[in-house]
Formats: structure tokens, sequence, C-alpha cells
């Protein structure tokens, strides 16, 4: 439950460069708090839904922002594509205007721009993430959660590059056996038109001698970088 006081400032990166990753809770500019235990537990996902997660490794098409907040957060979006200067870019843990290297397929990565805006910092807090995804770390179990990090891929229109195939656990091999999940958040409609995510049910449970699949291409442009024999 949130307290009902406003939350405290964030500290500063840089004179007037406030840096997000210092306040531990919600700004309350993206949504508004939830005070009320029986509202949180109204965003518990039903049986159905998890058993799903459980089998298949995913659960798509869930609404989390309206469109306005899509907008609000596009908005900040226009930070990381060069469009707008930011003064605290230094924060990012790691950013790639281009990472394929390929002026004609372009794919911007980053992470760390949670410290950045406001926006982007409560994302990770929104109570539309935050309940399901207590119920999805340990079956039939509802447990603490704790944020990892954070990681913005985007592609710009007509010159859009790929993000390969590939298992996120095999980058972040961070519990035994796995606790932890990836929630991926569109802030714009997907389709196949415009390069939306793809997903293969139950691909979470392929290994190659008992372990992830490899990671074989740390740039992502690579589709044919894993096969599973």
């Amino acid at each position: 439950m949130y307290r009902k006081m406003s939350p405290p400032e964030p500290k500063e990166f840089l004179p007037g460069v406030p840096d997000w990753s210092t306040v531990h809770e919600p700004s309350g500019d993206l949504f508004k708090p939830i005070t009320d235990k029986d509202d949180w537990s109204k965003l518990m996902w039903t049986e159905e839904q998890t058993s799903k997660f459980w089998t298949d490794g995913v659960v798509t098409n869930i609404p989390l922002l309206s469109e306005e907040q899509c907008n609000r957060i596009i908005n900040d979006y226009k930070y990381f594509t060069g469009e707008v200067e930011h003064p605290g870019m230094d924060m990012m843990y790691e950013y790639h205007s281009n990472q394929s290297g390929d002026p004609n397929n372009v794919l911007i990565h980053c992470l760390g721009h949670w410290r950045l805006t406001s926006l982007f910092h409560d994302l990770p807090f929104l109570p539309q993430i935050v309940v399901p995804a207590s119920q999805l770390l340990v079956p039939d179990k509802q447990t603490a959660v704790r944020f990892w990090h954070d990681q913005l891929f985007a592609k710009p229109a007509k010159h859009g590059g790929v993000v390969a195939w590939h298992q996120d656990y095999s980058y972040w091999i961070r519990t035994r056996p796995m606790m932890h999940l990836t929630v991926h958040v569109a802030l714009d409609d997907q389709s196949e038109e415009n390069g939306g995510i793809y997903y293969i049910p139950k691909s979470h449970t392929w290994t190659r001698d008992g372990e992830p699949l490899p990671v074989l291409d740390f740039n992502f442009k690579d589709m044919e970088s894993i096969k599973v024999t």
C-alpha cells in the first residue's frame, strides 16, 4: 500500500537534473497511486491467466496504459531518438542510437532511461504490472517483486531494424531456478507490418546441453543466430 504523502524529491545527477532512480516509489506523474489494499487485489490475474503463463511462458494483449498515458511517455521517448536533448544522458547504463550499425536497419537500444524522466520512472511501479508479476515468480504463490532493470527498443519508421530471436533468460541467468520475468510494454500499436514482437509458446523451456540457448549476437541483428537442433 502506498503512503498518501508526496514522494521525496529526486536527488540531482547534475545541478537541475534529477536522477529519478533515487525515488523508490512512483512519483504520481503517470498514474494515481493506489491507497486501498482492496484495489490492489482487483488487479490480480485469474487462475486461467496464470495457468497459461506457466504453460506457455507468455500471456499477451493485456491492457496496461491508456492512450493518453502512452502519448505522454512517447513524448519523453524523443530524448532517446535524439529529437530532443536531455542533459542527463550520462545516467544511462547503456545507450545505442543504432546498435545494428546499419543506417537502413536502425535499432535504438538503451538501459537506464527510467532515471531520466518521471514517466519512465513510474512505469515499473505500475500496479497493473506489479500485482500480476507477484503471481508469476513462484507457482501458486504470491511473492514480493524487485525491479531488476529497464530496457528500451525502438525501430524508427521505414528503416527500422530487428531484434533477433533470443531467450531473455540467456542474458540474465541471475536465479536458478528461474525467478525473474520480462514485461513487454508496447507504447504504440504493433502489427506484422510494423515489426511487432513474436513469441513461440513454450520456448522458455528450450535448452541446449542443459543450459538456456546461447547468446550469439549481442547486436540482435542476425535472425539466424540461434537455431535449435
